[in-house]
């Protein structure tokens, strides 16, 4: 009769020794090392052993192996580290799974020559707004977001279309572990304002960012939904106050609105029309 080992499915034997523990935590400080060097725009062994909380020699070690990989790559002259190409082949795997920003590149092109400005494509993570793909408009002064940015949900057009369609508990799970940051003088950095602000989004179907974020920026910005109706990410426009004016927003919204919907159309998704969202009282709770 033959017998079975009785253990977790996908565990190897003897998982809990002592070089499995001490390899998780080797792992643990070079993926805390590759964030650090991500988000920084070439960074010297001080600052990564700082950002980190590891002693140079330990950092310096973790770095050569992930240069090994092309994960970082060291610029002799400036004695700086930064993000290595194989990083960026590893996200472009991600992205290619839903296809989301090839894609919506077309739609992009036609939304930017539309409105004159730079388009923006983001996706939702859980706490946060990353800026994955972005046309340029021709003008002198614009805006740019290097692919990877981060922007909170409160202070972003993206951002906040998001939130204005999903569920008043989510919302409020969010905000309690994001916060409202305030960033400018235009920040919704109170509950009640931001509330409001979600509910007249989500009726007219598109957002804006009126300098919530940077100082003399303006964005407008719609929802992607996938294939179940909930919102992954969307689609904007920025630029700068003195041409996104006002009296443009009525003009640039709708355009938004409409690109957002045909991405969402493009990869399967279920469109949200407009509608009446939560009383602000709900999303305070």
């Amino acid at each position: 009769m033959e017998t079975t080992e009785n253990r977790p499915r996908g565990r190897p034997r003897a998982f809990n020794g002592p070089s499995e523990a001490a390899s998780v935590q080797s792992l643990d400080r070079a993926l805390r090392i590759l964030a650090i060097v991500a988000d920084g725009s070439g960074l010297s062994l001080s600052e990564i052993a700082a950002g980190s909380g590891l002693p140079a020699s330990t950092a310096y070690r973790m770095l050569t192996t992930l240069e090994n990989h092309g994960m970082v790559e060291f610029e002799g002259t400036d004695q700086l580290w930064s993000i290595g190409v194989e990083t960026y082949r590893m996200g472009a795997a991600f992205l290619r799974r839903r296809k989301l920003v090839d894609r919506a590149r077309i739609v992009m092109q036609e939304l930017m020559e539309k409105t004159g400005e730079t388009a923006n494509l983001g996706v939702a993570e859980d706490d946060c707004v990353v800026f994955v793909s972005q046309v340029e408009t021709h003008q002198a002064i614009r805006a740019f977001f290097r692919p990877g940015t981060r922007s909170s949900f409160h202070a972003s057009g993206i951002g906040k279309a998001v939130l204005a369609h999903l569920e008043p508990e989510r919302v409020a799970t969010i905000l309690r572990q994001a916060g409202l940051e305030r960033f400018t003088e235009n920040t919704l950095s109170d509950i009640s304002a931001l509330a409001r602000d979600l509910v007249t989004i989500k009726l007219r179907g598109w957002s804006v960012d009126d300098e919530e974020r940077h100082p003399g920026m303006r964005c407008v910005a719609a929802a992607i939904f996938n294939e179940f109706g909930e919102p992954i990410g969307g689609v904007s426009v920025s630029g700068p106050t003195v041409r996104v004016t006002p009296e443009r927003l009525a003009e640039i919204g709708p355009l938004v609105r409409d690109a957002a919907a045909q991405v969402t159309r493009m990869i399967g998704g279920l469109p949200t029309p407009p509608g009446l969202g939560s009383e602000p009282s709900a999303w305070q709770r």
